[in-house]
Order: structure tokens, then C-alpha cells, then sequence
């Protein structure tokens, strides 16, 4: 499997607070509507011109600060396809893959990309392809591929119950 889109780069440590700020955190439920705040705080256009299938590229520590399920969640429902960072909060990390957003590490990417330029990746290959060169990173194992693809925990969990009871 592979995605292709263009880049949205930030830098290091993007917390929870910013990609879904906490004033929302109790009283929006709707993922639609989560997808038009994402990011509001520290890119007001992200949710303006974000298309699907574009990808985000960041520094160190993303996702770091509470552990508001809701920061990976709204950047799928926006249509991100994947985040590419030199390194995660665990706890986004985890909710990344519950929520069915690709979550990929690389240190090499972000010094090599600039906004809107466009990058593959193989997910099988565990390759990102920048320009004409191929980074690798650890691709993940057939079982958190399958969550990922099935569009998170929770479809995953209701699509393998169904397919037991027929």
C-alpha cells in the first residue's frame, strides 16, 4: 500500500493543545466538526486547505501533552493520511493507530521537505520516498497494519466480531 500527498511541516514538540485545543474537548463530539478545529492554534489555514491525503511532516516529541484522544482523531477526520515525525508521545503514538492515522518515524524527512512539496509512502516497503530518495522506516506488523486499514480499533474490533459470527 502506498500514500501520496503534500506536506504540512511543523517543528518539534506540537502538543495535544494545539492540534485539538482543549476548550473543545468536552463539547464536540462530531467528528466532522473536530476536523474544523484541527490545528486551529498553530496553523489558523490547516483546516481551511487541508485535502485528503495530504500528510503531515514534524519534529521531535509530537503529540505530546494530554492524552486527548480527540488530537488524532480530528487530524484523520481533516483527511491527513499519515504523520511523519522524528518522534512521538507514546500516548499519541497509541491513539494515532486506535484512530486509524498512520504514524511514522523518521529523523531524516523533516530537514529534507517544505511545505507542499509531496511525499510517498510505501507502507509495505517501509520507505519514504522524497524527490528521488528512499528513506526507510520501521514498517509496522501485520497486525496494527490491519487495525490502521480497517479505519482504527474500534471498526477492526466490530468487523472481526462479525466475520466470527458468520
Amino acid at each position: 500500500m502506498r500514500i501520496k500527498g503534500r506536506v504540512w511541516k511543523y517543528g518539534d514538540n506540537v502538543n495535544t493543545d494545539v492540534i485539538f485545543p482543549g476548550k473543545y474537548t468536552y463539547s464536540i463530539f462530531d467528528e466532522g466538526e473536530m476536523a474544523k478545529h484541527a490545528l486551529e492554534d498553530l496553523d489558523p489555514s490547516f483546516s481551511k486547505d487541508v485535502k485528503a491525503g495530504d500528510i503531515i511532516v514534524a519534529g521531535k516529541n509530537f503529540g505530546c501533552g494530554s492524552s486527548r484522544e480527540q488530537a488524532a482523531i480530528c487530524l484523520k477526520a481533516a483527511g491527513v493520511s499519515a504523520v511523519v515525525a522524528k518522534s512521538f508521545a507514546r500516548i499519541f503514538f497509541r491513539n494515532a493507530i486506535n484512530a486509524g492515522l498512520w504514524a511514522i518515524t523518521n529523523d531524516k524527512v523533516q530537514d529534507m521537505v517544505e511545505k507542499w512539496d509531496t511525499v510517498e509512502i510505501d507502507l509495505e516497503k517501509g520507505e519514504i520516498i522524497v524527490c528521488d530518495r528512499r528513506l526507510r522506516f520501521q514498517p509496522y506488523p501485520e497486525q496494527i497494519k490491519k487495525i490502521i486499514e480497517a479505519g482504527g480499533l474500534i471498526p477492526y474490533i466490530k468487523s472481526s466480531t462479525k466475520r466470527r459470527r458468520q
